[in-house]
C-alpha cells in the first residue's frame, strides 16, 4: 500500500512538470507573435546607463553649428485610424446655393469625440458655409479634416452681422491636420469693392515716384458683380488659435476678404504644398499671417496675394520658411511691429530659397515709431528677385496712413543677415532706414547682386540711415552707406524687454 502511494506520487509529479513546461512554451509562443522588444524611450535610457549602474558617461561637447538660428523639425503626421464623418451624411447638399453650415457643425461635433477621426468634405461638391468655429479644448487629438471639395463663403451681408474677424476658425486643438486637394474660396471681391477706400495703405507706396506721363492709381477698383454693402470688418478665411502641432497641406485658399491663413498663439505649425491666390490689388490679403506663434515650418508653397505673402508679427520665434514662390504681393515681412506704443518681440527667423516675382518689397522688417521690444536673429538667404520694387528693406518709420507722429523710442533691430540676394529691382535695391535713438546694429550684407530694370518709376541708389554692420564681398550696386562697427549710442539687446 505504501509502495503504491509512492508510485502515484512520482507519477503525479511527472504529469505536473510536463503540463508546466507546455504552458511556458505556449506563453513564449504568444509573446513571440504579438510582443516585440521596443527600442523606444525605456530601452534608450537603459542603453545610456549600460553597466555603470545608473551613472551616465559624460559625452564630448558638440561643435557649435555655423548657423546659430534653430530650425524647427518637420513633425511626423499622426496615423489616422479613427472613424470617418462625411458632411453629406449630415444633410449637406453641396450645390453651392444651400446653406450647409449646420451639416458641417454636426459632422464636427461627432468627429470631435473620436481620437484620430476624419471629417470628410468630398470632392465634386461646392459647399456654402457661413462663419463657423471648429472648437476644442474638449475635442480628441489628431483629427483629420479631409478637404477635397470646395467650401465657399456667403456674399450676403446678413450672414456676417456687423462684421467678424474670421470665417473658418479652429481653436484649442491638438494634432489637427487639414489636407486634401480642395479649395477654400472667400469670394472676397464684394468686400474689396465696398471697403477699398477704408483700408490702410502700405507705407512703401509713398516711395514710388512715377516718371512723366505715367499715371498712378492709388486705390485701384476691383470688378465685382455682386451687390450689397458688406461690413467694414473683413474676415480672415482660415484661422487657427491656441492650437498645438497643426498641419495644413495640399489645399488652395483663394480670394479671402482679408488674410488667407492665420496662426495665432500656436505652437508647432507645419504648412506645405499650399496654394494661396488672390489679385495683386486686393487690399490687405496677406497669404500667411503668424502672430504669437513658435516652432513654425513653412515650405513648398505658392503664394500670390495683395499684401505680404508671409507676415511675421509680434511674439513669433523659431520660424523657418523655405522653397516658397511669392508674387504678386508685398514680399515676406517681419512686422509691422510696435504700433500705438506696444512692445513687440521677434527672434530666430530664417527665410531661404525663395523666389520673388513682381512684388512691392522683397524681404523686409517694418516697425512703427514709439514702440519697444526687439527683432533679433534674422537670416534672409538665397532669395531670387525678379522685378521687385524694393528687394532689401528695413523701415523703422513705418506708417500705414497719410501721417504719423514722431517718437524717440523704437523697436530695436539687431543681428540681421542678408546673404545671396540676387536678381532685378525697379525702384531701389536697398532701403535701410533706422531710428536715431535705436540704430540698427549687426546688419550683415553678403553677396548682393541686384540689377535695375526701368518700369516707369524714378530709380534710386541704395539708402541707409543709422544702420551699422558689415559688408562682405563686392556688391552690385555698390552699397557704401552701411556704417562699420557699432553706433556711439549703442544699446544692449538684453535690455529690450524680450526674452530670447
Amino acid at each position: 500500500m505504501g509502495s503504491f502511494s509512492f508510485r502515484n506520487l512520482i507519477f503525479s509529479l511527472v504529469i505536473a512538470i510536463l503540463v508546466w513546461g507546455s504552458s511556458i512554451e505556449t506563453c513564449n509562443a504568444r509573446r513571440g507573435k504579438h510582443w516585440r522588444n521596443r527600442s523606444g524611450t525605456f530601452s534608450s535610457l537603459y542603453k545610456k546607463k549600460g553597466k555603470n549602474h545608473g551613472h551616465v558617461e559624460k559625452s564630448k561637447p558638440k561643435p557649435k553649428p555655423n548657423n546659430p538660428l534653430p530650425i524647427p523639425e518637420e513633425p511626423i503626421a499622426p496615423v489616422q485610424k479613427g472613424l470617418k464623418f462625411n458632411v453629406l451624411d449630415y444633410g449637406a447638399k453641396g450645390d453651392g446655393n444651400s446653406d450647409d453650415t449646420k451639416a458641417f457643425q454636426g459632422a464636427w461635433a461627432d468627429a470631435c469625440k473620436v481620437e484620430a477621426s476624419s471629417m470628410i468634405v468630398p470632392s465634386g461638391y461646392e459647399f456654402l458655409v457661413g462663419p463657423i468655429s471648429f472648437s476644442g479644448p474638449y475635442c480628441q487629438r489628431n483629427i483629420l479634416f479631409q478637404l477635397d471639395g470646395t467650401i465657399i463663403a456667403p456674399t450676403n451681408s446678413k450672414a456676417w452681422g456687423k462684421g467678424l474677424l474670421q470665417w473658418l476658425e479652429f481653436t484649442k486643438l491638438v494634432g489637427l491636420t487639414i489636407k486634401g486637394k480642395g479649395t477654400i474660396d472667400g469670394r472676397g471681391s464684394v468686400w474689396w469693392t465696398n471697403s477699398i477706400f477704408d483700408d490702410p495703405i502700405d507705407n512703401e507706396q509713398q516711395l514710388l515716384v512715377p516718371l512723366q506721363n505715367i499715371t498712378m492709381t492709388k486705390n485701384p477698383q476691383i470688378s465685382n458683380s455682386l451687390d450689397g454693402k458688406m461690413p467694414s470688418v473683413k474676415p480672415t478665411a482660415l484661422r487657427f488659435y491656441g492650437s498645438f502641432n497643426v498641419t495644413v497641406t495640399g489645399i488652395t485658399i483663394q480670394n479671402s476678404p482679408q488674410c488667407h491663413l492665420k496662426f495665432d498663439n500656436c505652437d508647432g505649425v507645419l504648412v506645405y504644398s499650399l496654394s494661396v491666390s488672390s489679385p495683386g490689388n486686393s487690399p490687405n490679403t496677406d497669404g500667411i499671417h503668424l502672430q504669437n506663434s513658435r516652432n513654425v515650418l513653412i515650405h513648398t508653397a505658392d503664394l500670390a496675394c495683395g499684401d505680404d505673402c508671409i507676415s511675421i508679427q509680434t511674439g513669433c520665434t523659431n520660424v523657418f520658411v523655405h522653397d516658397v514662390n511669392c508674387g504678386p504681393g508685398h514680399g515676406i515681412s517681419i512686422g509691422s511691429l510696435g504700433k500705438d506704443g506696444t512692445t513687440a518681440c521677434v527672434s530666430n527667423i530664417t527665410v531661404r530659397d525663395v523666389n520673388m516675382h513682381n512684388t512691392m518689397t522683397g524681404v523686409r522688417i517694418k516697425t512703427w515709431q514709439g514702440g519697444s521690444g526687439s527683432v533679433q536673429g534674422v537670416l534672409f538667404s538665397n532669395i531670387q528677385m525678379s522685378e521687385v520694387q524694393f528687394p532689401i528693406m528695413i523701415d523703422q518709420y513705418y506708417c500705414d496712413h497719410s501721417s504719423c507722429n514722431n517718437h524717440t523710442s523704437a523697436v530695436a533691430v539687431s543681428n540681421i543677415a542678408y546673404e545671396n540676394i540676387k536678381g532685378t529691382y525697379t525702384v531701389k535695391p536697398v532701403h535701410i532706414s533706422c531710428s536715431d535713438n535705436m540704430p540698427c546694429m549687426d546688419v550683415k550684407l553678403t553677396d548682393i547682386e541686384l540689377n535695375p530694370i526701368p518700369k516707369g518709376y524714378h530709380m534710386y541708389d541704395p539708402y541707409c540711415w543709422q544702420a551699422f554692420g558689415e559688408l562682405y564681398a563686392p556688391t552690385i550696386p555698390e552699397i557704401d552707406c552701411l556704417q562699420e562697427g557699432k553706433p556711439s549710442s549703442s544699446w544692449d539687446p538684453d535690455e529690450t524687454g524680450c526674452a530670447l
